[in-house]
């Protein structure tokens, strides 16, 4: 999952940034309203999180106007704003959730898992695929009662392509929402990482389950 963090305060940004890292999230991060507005333009994001009060574009306008182009991607406003006018009118321009400052980074994970689960691809944490198993919300890959070691690049990619079971996913798709923006891919980065997590699986299971679709990507299926 990708998330694009927009907050002018560069503390703040880089604290929420690498919570977010740390449950397997790649996370690219924008300055100002503006910076942010054009990165979520530019990219498929999974979920944004941006500040209310922004340099050169607000949250109000941000919101308003992601909607305005027809992007749907979840927006949680996080603000030391908290009176019942401003969520409404934000909750009206767009926004989904809206968190008050100063907030805990327990609560603002709740928040973001909360609002990814909502599309119905994403409604389950657990993820069954024969005799392994995904648990999205504690981070673990199970082979019956055995933990599977995973790195968190590798989980996100097995996450991802998990939730889109039996549909093919391309390498695109792979790079934009696995990878974030200082990615330094070389060629075979994705192919790499797709053989260390068949090598992982393999040794616990039989079954086949991420399968090569020649030209077009990869998909998962329980084989």
């Amino acid at each position: 999952m990708r998330i694009l963090v927009i907050e002018d305060d560069p503390d703040v940004s880089s604290t929420i940034a690498s919570c977010l890292t740390a449950e397997s999230f790649a996370v690219d991060e924008a300055a100002d309203g503006s910076e942010g507005f054009y990165l979520a333009r530019l990219n498929d994001y999974d979920l944004v999180i941006t500040d209310y009060l922004l340099p050169k574009k607000d949250g109000l306008e941000l919101c308003a106007d992601l909607r305005s182009l027809g992007k749907t991607m979840p927006i949680l406003v996080v603000s030391v704003k908290s009176t019942v006018p401003d969520k409404v009118a934000l909750l009206d321009h767009g926004a989904d959730d809206y968190l008050t400052k100063p907030f805990s980074y327990d609560e603002l994970i709740s928040r973001v898992r909360a609002l990814l689960r909502r599309p119905p691809q994403l409604e389950q944490s657990v993820i069954t695929l024969g005799d392994i198993t995904i648990d999205s919300a504690r981070q673990v890959v199970r082979c019956g009662p055995d933990d599977i070691y995973l790195t968190r690049k590798e989980f996100s990619l097995l996450e991802y392509l998990a939730q889109r079971q039996g549909a093919v996913v391309s390498r695109s798709m792979l790079i934009e929402h696995v990878w974030n923006m200082e990615r330094d891919l070389f060629s075979n980065t994705i192919e790499a990482h797709i053989l260390n997590l068949r090598k992982k699986l393999g040794a616990r299971t039989s079954a086949k389950l991420i399968h090569t679709v020649p030209g077009r990507g990869y998909k998962i299926e329980v084989s």
